[in-house]
């Protein structure tokens, strides 16, 4: 796919969509940040004075969180006062104009704030109204709070993460979150397609908890057909075999023989065809069964050269592997450099990071030239151009801009007392 400068972006496939994003950390703000990337205008609804919590997140970048640039870039900010009678217009006037409302307070929160999802729904029925919560907005847990690790511990992730002689462990990245985000952002798009449809707004009720059980890939079924609980497994899969790490000469590396006939091809690559005839290995299931015994045999073989080497001999057969990257080799991978996953982000004080760029690759999406730094924006930043735009759209409009630090007069006061998700 080409790559294409930024003044040369054409419209993406949500081009027209407005999304009005209330939510702040991770999950909201990443649901939102990949609506931007496919196009969607999103306007960031934050506190006076602070802001997003993550702005005050290390690690920075001058003055700059680079945490909060990650997810947050493409988008526009505007402060509101909710008390404020003219900002609630104002407010009114961006709800008139949007497409989605995107939220990741506690249950009820919205509700209080006077934006809940039954109100908007008799005011603002063509809103498609996004909810991301620890819970879900109902059952016995729905006012409880929720964050990342919680619902790792409490779906189950945390039971299957380490190894079977050590403690549970939390997936390294904020699996809780993620999982919920990209969940949001698909019940977004089905809603959107309805209401092409039916000209209709939708509710979209996302509980963190429940996409880390829709995540559980095969283990609810496997403890249900087995009667065995599913547990930590290291670094192998519990129902394929080889599928896992094995020792060469200079490190480890991961082989993925998930069939019978890679399992073929692994033994002819690493040298030793007779492997593959071997009774203990000659299908998925004894080869699941006999795991440590077949470890030692291909170790037996992979020690005696270096890892590039067994890579190569197994890329060159087919069969799937990798090197054990650290976080720093991804900068320079050729495979992500070639599909444009690595981008800059800049913020308004001329910072910059890398981080990971979109990986829905489209042919109606353009491609980022990975030069051209993505923004990232400053608190408020588009406060004027969007009143201006409002002005041009219904006419006269003379809002009052809260200070920076009158903490009592905000939304922040009113949320302060609310413990929220992540």
């Amino acid at each position: 796919m080409q790559q294409i400068t930024e003044t040369e972006i054409k419209p993406g496939p949500l081009s027209g969509i407005t999304v009005l994003d209330f939510s702040r950390v991770l999950a909201g703000p990443y649901c939102t940040m990949v609506l931007a990337d496919l196009g969607a205008r999103v306007i960031k609804v934050e506190r006076f004075g602070t802001g997003d919590d993550t702005r005050a997140f290390p690690p920075f970048v001058g003055v700059d969180s680079a945490y909060f640039m990650c997810f947050n870039r493409g988008k526009e900010s505007i402060s509101l006062d909710i008390k404020s009678p003219r900002d609630r217009e104002l407010l009114e006037r961006l709800l008139d104009s949007c497409d989605v409302l995107v939220e990741n307070f506690r249950p009820g929160v919205m509700d209080r704030l006077g934006y809940g999802s039954e109100r908007i729904a008799k005011t603002h029925p063509h809103i498609i109204y996004s909810s991301i919560s620890g819970f879900g907005h109902s059952g016995p847990f729905s006012d409880l709070p929720g964050y990342d690790m919680v619902v790792q511990a409490m779906g189950g992730v945390m039971s299957l993460t380490g190894w079977p002689d050590g403690e549970p462990a939390r997936v390294g990245t904020s699996f809780g979150d993620l999982g919920a985000a990209l969940f949001g952002a698909i019940g977004i798009l089905a809603a959107l397609y309805s209401r092409t449809r039916d000209a209709q707004g939708t509710r979209v009720d996302i509980g963190m908890l429940d996409c880390q059980a829709a995540l559980m890939e095969t283990a609810l079924a496997r403890y249900d057909v087995e009667g065995v609980v599913p547990t930590r497994t290291g670094d192998n899969h519990p129902s394929l075999a080889p599928f896992e790490t094995f020792a060469a000469a200079d490190g480890k590396f991961v082989i993925c023989a998930g069939n019978d006939t890679l399992f073929l091809l692994m033994a002819d690559a690493l040298g030793e065809p007779q492997l593959a005839l071997n009774p203990l290995y000659l299908t998925n299931d004894v080869r699941v069964t006999n795991r440590r015994a077949m470890v030692k045999d291909v170790e037996m073989i992979t020690l005696t050269q270096p890892m590039q080497h067994w890579i190569d001999a197994l890329n060159e057969a087919g069969v799937p592997c990798s090197p054990i990257n650290t976080i720093d080799k991804l900068f320079t991978h050729p495979q992500l450099l070639a599909r444009s996953m690595i981008v800059k982000v800049e913020s308004e004080n001329g910072a910059t990071i890398r981080t990971a760029g979109n990986p829905i690759k489209m042919s109606s999406l353009t491609e980022i030239d990975p030069e051209v730094a993505l923004k990232a924006p400053a608190l408020n930043e588009h406060r004027e151009a969007i009143l201006a735009e409002l002005m041009a759209d219904k006419g006269a409009y003379e809002p009052t801009v809260a200070p920076a630090d009158d903490a009592e007069n905000n939304v922040a006061e009113t949320l302060k007392k609310v413990v929220s998700t992540s």
